[in-house]
């Protein structure tokens, strides 16, 4: 079979009797002898047997766990074939589901590994590893070359935490210190005395049994504190990406930062607004928030823990910028009503899924017209991309 294209998760297509395949691990004008492994009405999935003829863009993935693990999707193209394919489901995705053609401009990666500040390990007889693509199979992995190297130096090294069964979730930052979270029934065995001497904290199902339950990392001039279960974005350079982005667009009177997570965002515009007010569910969040506020002399901020709608409706305040970073799943239907009641001159929208993003500007244009889109290389070797999408008031 010869390869047609990619689909929007990097798997190459082709027909036969008008019935489309799915084919993993194959790309554009690849000639090859495909197996296929799941046969449903509509369409087909297929692995590839033999290549026939392969793509100038295909490369020998550099982790030996690819393939199984299902951490990465995109490993056997090159950076440029990546690319072409990241701009380019960004723009059918806003075709298809909301109507538009902007210009999109792609903000390449400085670089293609060791990105990730954070990842999450599953563990299996004192194993750490991750489960393969679809299935709860575990793969046993040595290092995650996603991952940035102090974390990957944990993982590698580390003999002082022993845990048979379990989840564990390991955060660093620009000093290269360790912040540990792990969920298990089980009690961790951990000898103090040969602790990594970068680990400044473990958190055992919500406890902190050593050191601090958060730390403190730096974007640009801003400093932040980040409480183990608080978003950060995982890409430190690509969130600096994100706060020029923002200055360059935004400016105004009162700006509302929704899903603010720890403030990041509304503080690195700090000079930008008279006022700053941030709404988020997790309590520690906004905790963080508050102190981020104070370390980075933010005078103009308050936080609020809750529900957006309920404490919207006790404000007395007007707004004329938002910027929403909600989670995959997009904006709710009660958040776009409230956005849509405030009526903002500007809107920023990041967001981490293009399909969700598609379907909530699907709604917007009515009332807004884009005035900038970028698609961020935040997600090197992944499918996932980061878009910024600004918005102005018809």
């Amino acid at each position: 079979m010869k390869i047609e294209r990619l689909d929007h998760y990097g798997r190459g297509i082709t027909h036969e009797d008008k019935k489309i395949i799915f084919v993993k691990d194959a790309l554009p004008e690849e000639d090859v002898v495909i197996k296929v492994m799941h046969s449903k009405k509509k369409y087909e999935e297929a692995i590839v047997e033999e290549y026939c003829k392969t793509s100038p863009h295909r490369i020998v993935p550099k982790c030996p766990y690819y393939g199984m693990c299902g951490g990465c999707h995109l490993m056997h193209m090159n950076v440029s074939l990546q690319e072409e394919f990241k701009l380019k489901r960004v723009k059918d995705a806003l075709k298809k589901n909301a109507g538009l053609k902007p210009e999109v401009k792609l903000i390449k990666n400085n670089q293609e590994l060791f990105y990730r500040n954070k990842v999450t390990l599953k563990i299996e007889n004192g194993k750490y590893g991750y489960y393969s693509e679809e299935s709860h199979q575990f793969v046993p992995i040595s290092a995650c070359l996603l991952a940035d190297t102090a974390l990957n130096d944990f993982i590698q090294n580390q003999k002082f935490l022993v845990l048979k069964q379990g989840e564990i979730t390991l955060r660093t930052n620009v000093q290269k210190e360790i912040l540990i979270s792990i969920n298990s029934s089980l009690e961790p065995s951990i000898d103090f005395e040969s602790m990594d001497k970068n680990v400044i904290g473990i958190v055992w199902n919500g406890k902190t049994i050593y050191g601090q339950n958060y730390f403190y990392d730096s974007i640009h001039t801003f400093q932040f504190k980040v409480s183990y279960d608080a978003f950060f974005q995982v890409n430190h350079y690509m969130t600096g990406v994100i706060f020029e982005l923002l200055n360059q667009h935004l400016e105004g009177e009162n700006l509302l930062d929704l899903y603010c997570g720890v403030g990041t965002l509304g503080i690195s515009l700090k000079e930008k607004f008279n006022q700053i007010v941030g709404i988020e569910k997790n309590e520690n969040a906004i905790n963080d928030a508050k102190e981020n506020a104070l370390l980075n002399v933010v005078e103009n901020a308050h936080y609020y823990a809750g529900d957006a709608g309920k404490i919207l409706q006790s404000m007395s305040s007007t707004f004329d910028t938002v910027i929403v970073d909600p989670p995959r799943s997009g904006l709710n239907k009660e958040t776009m009503e409230h956005i849509l009641q405030i009526k903002p001159k500007s809107i920023a929208y990041i967001s981490c899924d293009v399909f969700t993003l598609a379907r909530d500007l699907s709604v917007l244009k009515e009332f807004y017209k884009i005035k900038k889109i970028h698609a961020l290389e935040m997600f090197p070797n992944t499918y996932h991309v980061e878009c910024v999408c600004v918005l102005n008031r018809r």
